[in-house]
């Protein structure tokens, strides 16, 4: 088959790779489409991958074209997103149902074949079937709208109060629209980007707020009446939103931290003694797994995506690109500043 291989930094090339062989308890899918995410991005550009050579991609939907002996949820012709983890299922995490914290886990796109390819294998529950009225690219989401959810349900989240979500790229539009249908009183995109934050009001948000603006966070303490929010997500990474969200949560608030971070994080004793004088709670959030593996997340997106209450725009994407330009796609990410939302790599 053909493939996306990195051979080493900055070398990615549209290549033949062995065609993967389906196994008892396992299902081969032709990939349709692949996002590329942000953590893709250092294994190509910035010596980041485990070994060479390797298939990245753990963001992906495609067809059943074959199933494994001992297979019976899933059938030729099924319609499917893929779960990138393979957690033992043996050790201590795993017995308690966080697969996300195995110290054992392997995982698709990273540490074995990924999505980039004609092909894949994985194992039957690692295969999520969809309604085949959702378009592929759309199933390519699946990945980002689990791990919004995973942090809201790690949050205890309730309805009914003021939600702030910190970051509008993919992740935090799902965060924002999990706490719609789960009940928020009225939840508030901030983002420096307002192509951004017009996606986020056609998705739904009650109000979205540029952090460029000099008065922002006055905005944004005057639609809680000066209270703050109940519940703070960071999604962004970014050093700003991780200050932000100290500033903007309620009393006994719920802060939680999706975001993945690049640079270091330094608080100042007076922005830090936010934390002890609003005895709020802070949170980080890894993945999106729960029991019964994969989880509820990823159960949820797949009704919610065919129910359309989890809304898809085409502003999520910024670009596709057939497979066999995956460097041109990448050559995007040198500049991250001009990348707009989701890079998707389309089979031909």
């Amino acid at each position: 088959m053909k493939a996306a291989v990195l051979y080493g930094n900055c070398d990615i090339r549209y290549d033949d790779y062995k065609d993967p062989e389906t196994r008892p308890g396992t299902v081969k899918i032709k990939v349709v489409a692949s996002g590329i995410c942000g953590s893709d991005v250092p294994r190509v550009l910035n010596h980041g991958a485990h070994f060479y050579p390797i298939v990245l991609g753990h963001e992906f939907a495609g067809d059943v074209v074959e199933v494994g002996e001992g297979v019976t949820s899933l059938k030729v012709g099924d319609r499917v997103s893929g779960v990138p983890l393979l957690p033992c299922m043996k050790c201590e995490d795993c017995q308690q149902g966080d697969f996300s914290l195995c110290k054992n886990y392997s995982f698709i796109g990273s540490r074995q074949q990924g999505s980039f390819a004609e092909y894949l294998v994985v194992p039957e529950q690692n295969a999520v079937k969809f309604d085949p009225s959702i378009p592929y690219e759309q199933g390519a989401m699946f990945e980002p709208s689990t791990v919004g959810l995973h942090g809201l349900l790690l949050n205890d989240y309730k309805g009914g109060d003021y939600v702030a979500v910190l970051g509008g790229g993919t992740i935090g539009m799902f965060t924002m629209q999990w706490a719609k249908i789960f009940g928020s009183k009225r939840v508030v995109v901030f983002d420096i980007n307002n192509d951004r934050l017009d996606l986020a009001k056609r998705l739904g948000a009650d109000e979205v707020i540029n952090t460029l603006d000099e008065d922002y966070m006055e905005k944004a303490k005057d639609i809680t009446g000066g209270r703050g929010y109940k519940y703070v997500f960071e999604t962004a990474g970014s050093v700003p939103t991780s200050y932000m969200a100290f500033e903007l949560a309620s009393n006994k608030a719920h802060v939680c931290f999706i975001g993945t971070p690049t640079k270091d994080l330094i608080f100042s004793p007076k922005l830090w003694e936010l934390m002890n004088r609003k005895e709020f709670k802070l949170t980080g959030s890894w993945m999106s797994y729960s029991a019964p593996f994969p989880g509820k997340e990823w159960e949820l997106t797949a009704h919610y995506f065919k129910t359309g209450q989890l809304k898809f725009d085409s502003g999520f994407i910024f670009k596709k690109f057939p497979l066999s330009q995956v460097d041109k796609a990448f050559e995007l990410f040198k500049d991250p500043s001009q990348v707009k939302g989701k890079v998707l790599l389309m089979n031909e």
